[in-house]
């Protein structure tokens, strides 16, 4: 293999799972997960040439593609289907079920709004820091660190009121 083979190669190795993790968080579907993760890679593949480790870091690069993949693929999976009341359908774990261990999780996670959602993606599935989820959102460091804290505060009420404690224990852990 070549150097920048080489290269790409252990930026695979090394941030794989971030990307899937950041994209396990916002699809419920694990085959969607695992598609866009490997579209992402080919994408930066392709890229690979134009990368610049001036602009940015591997990983907020990834991060970028991949959320840009996801953003296509939400537009295209809303224009072609009925819009159904979701209430109404039985719940089916999907891979956010593997990243995290409990039901009560993933369940307070789904009733956050989208950009909490996102945020909290980017923070804890694809590892981002505060700075690079602001550049990459398009968002202040002051408001994502709002968004942040504002979220996690709405988690642990929401697993509170379930009686759950295995995350407030967690976050005092770290």
């Amino acid at each position: 293999m070549n150097r920048r083979g080489d290269d790409f190669a252990r930026v695979y190795e090394e941030h794989v799972w971030i990307v899937y993790g950041f994209l396990a968080y916002r699809l419920r579907d694990q085959a969607a997960a695992e598609d866009l993760t490997q579209a992402t890679f080919e994408h930066a593949l392709r890229a690979w040439s134009r990368f610049d480790p001036r602009r940015g870091s591997e990983r907020t690069w990834l991060l970028t593609i991949a959320r840009n993949l996801l953003i296509d693929h939400h537009r295209r999976d809303h224009s072609s289907r009925i819009e159904i009341d979701e209430g109404m359908l039985p719940s089916v774990p999907g891979p956010e079920t593997r990243l995290t261990a409990s039901h009560e999780i993933v369940e307070a996670l789904s009733r956050l709004g989208d950009r909490d959602r996102e945020v909290i993606a980017l923070r804890f599935g694809g590892d981002l820091t505060g700075p690079e989820i602001a550049a990459l959102v398009g968002l202040t460091l002051a408001n994502v660190q709002q968004i942040l804290s504002r979220s996690l505060r709405k988690l642990r009420s929401m697993l509170d009121e379930t009686g759950f404690s295995e995350l407030r224990d967690g976050a005092r852990a770290r």
